[in-house]
């Protein structure tokens, strides 16, 4: 009997005559934890979908062998019912319906065909308990954090007897304690003979807990990597990842003396009538002319509270304190009016907030500034389009035309067109929330590049980042928030992923 779990062989997936996939192979064995890496755009998604039966049986060539028999996946439930579940990024959990409801709908505890609710309640029970989760079955999903849902959608799949387990970026999402209890659970279902299979980009989780590594690029199999014989780690993987070794994951940036104050921030709180709780308290913080202020935090400390509080208060929390802008106090009573002050911000969620993605990369730039472009109310668009296609150039945005539909290109890209988008706003200020998030090592490179090409030309910069490694990397100065506060300030010299973390769990 092999010793695979999964073989794919010569895999070719073509949309449009492009070859998303050429001739890939890929093999899994059997109980080991397997990772997929590759930039975004190198096929990973694509491949797991054509193994799910998303792009079922004939819309590919190749085989897929699972458990020694070559299979025919013509839908979703094929592929589950042979025992193979997919986790993806965005999780499918219904938010209105209990903890207990969403482990077992389509998969129902029945007796003589009426649903058993008492006894689907005692097999919730056992499935929270398989995943360490302890909470109320009872509980609306709505209810629990990011970190507590992706383990919802782990002990889904165990309650369907699962063999081989997919999960697509599965930490892109948590902070740090929620990733690590995940991985610590890849580890203990390892031990039960379950397969898994993580698509990441986290390099230092990759190496953490990878028996096998393979790399795709642009559709490719590039190499498969072996943790017993030593091969893997971050240089390496990287090199494969994008063709060329980048030394520093951070580029330098030449130290200059700071300008004015920018931004200043004094007494400010901020309570939210919604969640009927504060979420901001006293925060003292300033920006100066020409640097990058890095904020720190867990996940809940306030981070994004904070930058969209500034941000014309979108959320119309209840605000006090002062802000200052070029030394002049203001008061920002819409999102247009910290534009016009020079401020812009860049959402952590650039599909539900940051993009169109059902429109092309041309309006997605222009909307946030359509009377630069706009005379007596009409927009000129030949300049449109000009503009369109600097930020393309500038941004090195990796796309057929400026007339490609952002919700087709990979998160790097469609993270540049969000930027393209705030940058034709011309703030001196610009606020990025996550700004790598779910994006590959050599895209991350890239936007750093950017970041400190803006900073070169006089722009001043917030980075909100969960990376510690991103934001010790990247600041010049750092603030650190728990609980809506400012737990603490430190300069880049000083700064340390002990001394941020101690901050940060205060």
């Amino acid at each position: 009997m092999s010793e695979y779990i999964l073989e794919m062989d010569q895999i070719t997936k073509q949309f449009t005559g492009v070859k998303a996939l050429n001739n890939v192979n890929f093999k899994v064995k059997k109980g080991e934890i397997h990772c997929l890496v590759g930039e975004n755009g190198a096929g990973k998604s694509t491949l797991m979908k054509v193994l799910s039966g998303v792009y079922p049986y004939g819309t590919y060539d190749g085989n897929i062998i699972y458990e020694g028999e070559v299979q025919k996946f013509s839908k979703i439930n094929d592929s589950v019912n042979a025992g193979i579940a997919i986790i993806y990024q965005e999780l499918a959990l219904f938010p209105d319906l209990s903890v207990y409801e969403n482990l077992f709908v389509g998969n129902e505890v029945q007796h003589r065909g009426i649903v058993d609710w008492n006894q689907t309640i005692v097999e919730s029970k056992k499935m929270l308990e398989k995943v360490n989760l302890r909470v109320n079955p009872e509980t609306l999903v709505k209810d629990l954090g990011v970190g507590k849902q992706q383990l919802i959608e782990i002990a889904k799949a165990l309650s369907k007897d699962v063999k081989l387990l997919i999960l697509d970026e599965p930490t892109a999402a948590l902070n740090e304690d929620d990733s690590e209890n995940l991985l610590a659970l890849l580890k203990e279902i390892k031990k039960q003979g379950i397969t898994s299979i993580m698509i990441s980009h986290k390099l230092k989780e990759v190496i953490a807990i990878a028996d096998s590594v393979t790399v795709l690029r642009d559709g490719n199999t590039i190499c498969t990597l072996d943790a017993a014989k030593g091969e893997i780690n971050e240089n390496i993987i990287i090199k494969h990842m994008v063709g060329r070794e980048i030394t520093d994951i951070y580029p330098k940036r030449e130290k200059k003396a700071f300008g004015d104050t920018i931004l200043e921030v004094n007494n400010w709180s901020a309570y939210d009538s919604q969640l009927g709780k504060q979420i901001l308290r006293d925060v003292h913080f300033r920006v100066r002319q020409g640097e990058i202020v890095g904020i720190a935090g867990l996940m809940g400390a306030g981070r994004t509270e904070l930058a969209q509080s500034i941000f014309g208060n979108p959320k119309s929390y209840k605000l006090k304190g002062d802000l200052k802008v070029d030394g002049k106090t203001r008061s920002f009573k819409h999102t247009s009016d910290a534009i016009k002050a020079g401020i812009a911000y860049v959402t952590e969620d650039r599909k539900g907030d940051g993009l169109f993605l059902t429109q092309d990369i041309l309006k997605n730039i222009s909307v946030a500034n359509l009377h630069e472009i706009s005379t007596s109310g009409v927009i000129n668009e030949n300049e449109e389009i000009k503009v369109a296609e600097a930020y393309k150039k500038d941004l090195t945005i990796k796309a057929s035309s400026i007339e490609q539909l952002v919700g087709n290109l990979s998160g790097g890209n469609q993270q540049k067109v969000s930027l393209g988008k705030w940058l034709f706003v011309k703030p001196k200020l610009l606020i990025l929330d996550e700004p790598t998030r779910g994006i590959d090592v050599g895209a991350k490179f890239e936007i750093y590049t950017i970041m400190n090409s803006l900073i070169e030309e006089g722009m001043s910069i917030i980075m909100i980042s969960s990376e510690l490694g991103e934001v010790l990397g990247m600041s010049d100065r750092i603030y650190v928030m728990a609980d809506g506060e400012i737990k603490g300030e430190l300069s880049s010299e000083e700064a340390s992923q002990e001394k941020i973390m101690q901050l940060a769990t205060q």
